[in-house]
C-alpha cells in the first residue's frame, strides 16, 4: 500500500465514512474537530469580529441563532432522507456553510451600521425555508413535547440557580443552550433508542443510562468557565468563547428532536 493509499484510508476511516454512516466519533476525528473548533474560535475573533469592531455581547448572540437553526434543521433534514446526503450539509461541514453564509450579512451589517438587523434578517429566511420543510415532513411531534418538558425543567433550575449571580450573565446563553441539548439528548436515547455518537458520552451512558448527561453536562460547564477565566484575560474574547460553546449546545439541542420528528412515525 502506497502513502498515499493508506493516507486516503486514515482519511476514509476515520473522518469520511463516520460522516455518512453516523457510525460515531472516534478518539482521532474528536481531537482533530476540537483542535480545528479552538482555532476558528480564535481566528474568527481575530480576524473578523474585532476587525469590524463588533461587540460581543447579548445581540451577537441573537443575531447568530437563526443561522444555528438553519445549520441544524438543514442537517436534520438529510437524517430524515428530506435533503441529500451532502458533504457541505453533515457534520461537520455544515459548520462551514453555516460561517460562510452568515460572514457576509455580518460584513454588510457592520459598513452599513446596520447591526445585527441584516444577519438576523438573512438567518430567519433560511431558517423558515428549512423549518417549512420540516413542519411539513415531520411524522410525530411527540418526540418535540417531551424533549420541551424536560427542557423547562431544567430551565427553570438553572435560571433559579442564577439568581445568584454565580457566573458572568452572558454565560447563562450557553448554559441554556447545552441544557436544551441534554434535554433533547436524553428524550432520543432514553425514550426512543437512539445511539450516543460521541466518543466519551457514549460510554457514560453505556455505564450510567442517558440521564447520567445531567450531571456531566453540569460539570462540564463549570470546567470550561472557570478555564476561560484563566486561560482567556480578555473579557470581550472570553465572551466570544461563550458565544462558541452556545453555537456547540444550540446547534444539537435543534437539530436532535427534528430527527426524530422526522424518524419516528405517530
Amino acid at each position: 500500500m502506497g502513502i498515499g493509499e493508506a493516507l486516503w484510508d486514515f482519511f476514509y476511516r476515520y473522518f469520511w465514512e463516520p460522516m455518512f454512516t453516523r457510525s460515531g466519533y472516534n478518539a482521532v476525528n474528536t481531537f482533530v474537530y476540537a483542535l480545528l473548533f479552538g482555532l476558528g474560535v480564535i481566528y474568527s475573533y481575530r480576524y473578523i469580529i474585532k476587525p469590524l469592531k463588533i461587540k460581543v455581547d447579548e445581540r451577537l448572540f441573537w443575531a447568530v441563532t437563526p443561522m444555528v437553526v438553519f445549520g441544524s434543521t438543514v442537517r436534520a433534514l438529510v437524517d430524515g432522507g428530506v435533503l441529500p446526503k451532502h458533504p457541505l450539509i453533515l457534520t461537520p461541514g455544515i459548520f462551514f456553510t453555516a460561517f460562510f453564509l452568515i460572514l457576509p450579512s455580518l460584513v454588510a451589517d457592520a459598513r452599513l451600521k446596520t447591526y445585527p438587523k441584516i444577519t438576523i434578517a438573512w438567518g430567519t429566511v433560511l431558517a423558515v425555508w428549512a423549518n417549512y420543510l420540516l413542519i411539513t415532513h415531520a411524522k410525530s411531534w411527540e418526540p418535540y413535547v417531551l424533549t420541551m418538558v424536560h427542557t423547562v425543567v431544567s430551565f427553570a433550575v438553572v435560571l433559579a440557580f442564577y439568581k445568584w449571580k454565580p457566573f458572568d450573565r452572558l454565560y447563562l446563553y450557553p448554559a441554556l443552550a447545552h441544557y436544551f441539548d441534554v434535554a433533547s439528548t436524553v428524550v432520543a436515547i432514553h425514550f426512543y433508542g437512539y445511539r450516543e455518537v460521541h466518543w466519551i458520552e457514549h460510554h457514560l451512558v453505556q455505564w450510567f443510562g442517558a440521564y447520567i448527561y445531567y450531571p456531566w453536562i453540569t460539570l462540564i460547564l463549570i470546567a470550561v468557565y472557570y478555564a476561560l477565566r484563566e486561560l482567556v484575560p480578555d473579557e470581550e474574547e472570553r465572551h466570544f468563547w461563550y458565544l462558541a460553546i452556545y453555537i456547540l449546545g444550540l446547534g444539537p439541542a435543534i437539530r436532535d428532536p427534528a430527527q426524530m420528528i422526522l424518524q419516528i412515525g405517530g
